[in-house]
């Protein structure tokens, strides 16, 4: 299979796919756009919406992190994102969807550029809100991964999978922002173990061709 990945560096949407290929063992030809410079703005690569990541399948056009990694999971099924078992599958997903849907789309880059562009928030007080609902998200996740009784060395067991790839990205930017999440023991320790191996650390945003 033929791959075309948009990304930028520090698109956390984009890590998760970096590190989703990096797991099964998938090159891709990189193809960075720069959101801070707007260079997604009319890009024929992206669709519509202009947002990254983008991956091209063999001439085919995917938009959606989430929809990306379910679309590599059902091609390239080994090594595995997902358990086998229904009721595990369920948990990762509910897992990648409380940081993807109930943390990321409040701190992304538009969101963050209307507050203080269009609305007039002051610096301090737009990153005053990026911790806040990042600390409340990964809160959460912490308190599943610690109560639900499926946490190994990372979110589902010992093997890394689709949590882990939308965890990651999200604990890096809590980090970039100086939010208060040392405290959560059980996300930290996901992280520390994701970081030590090479599909995660080799997609890191500081080792990826347009790293600043």
């Amino acid at each position: 299979m033929n791959l075309q990945l948009y990304s930028y560096f520090r698109s956390s949407a984009s890590w998760r796919v970096r590190a989703a290929l990096a797991l099964k063992g998938l090159p891709c030809d990189y193809q960075a756009v720069h959101l801070v410079k707007g260079e997604q703005l009319g890009h024929q690569g992206l669709g519509p919406a202009q947002l990254l990541p983008a991956l091209w399948a063999d001439g085919q056009r995917i938009t959606q992190s989430l929809a990306i990694l379910e679309f590599l999971e059902e091609t390239q099924p080994q090594p595995p994102l997902l358990p086998a078992e229904p009721l595990a599958r369920a948990y990762v997903r509910s897992l990648a969807l409380d940081i993807a849907c109930e943390i990321h789309p409040l701190n992304n880059l538009r969101v963050l550029k209307y507050l203080k562009n269009e609305l007039g928030v002051a610096e301090e007080a737009k990153n005053a809100w990026y911790r806040h609902w990042v600390e409340q998200g990964l809160a959460t996740v912490n308190a599943r991964l610690l109560s639900e009784g499926r946490m190994g060395r990372f979110c589902l067991g010992d093997q890394p999978g689709l949590a882990d790839c939308v965890l990651v990205p999200q604990v890096f930017n809590a980090q970039r922002f100086e939010a208060r999440i040392g405290h959560l023991e059980a996300v930290m320790r996901v992280f520390e173990a994701c970081m030590a191996l090479p599909a995660f650390a080799d997609t890191h945003p500081s080792r990826v061709p347009d790293a600043e």
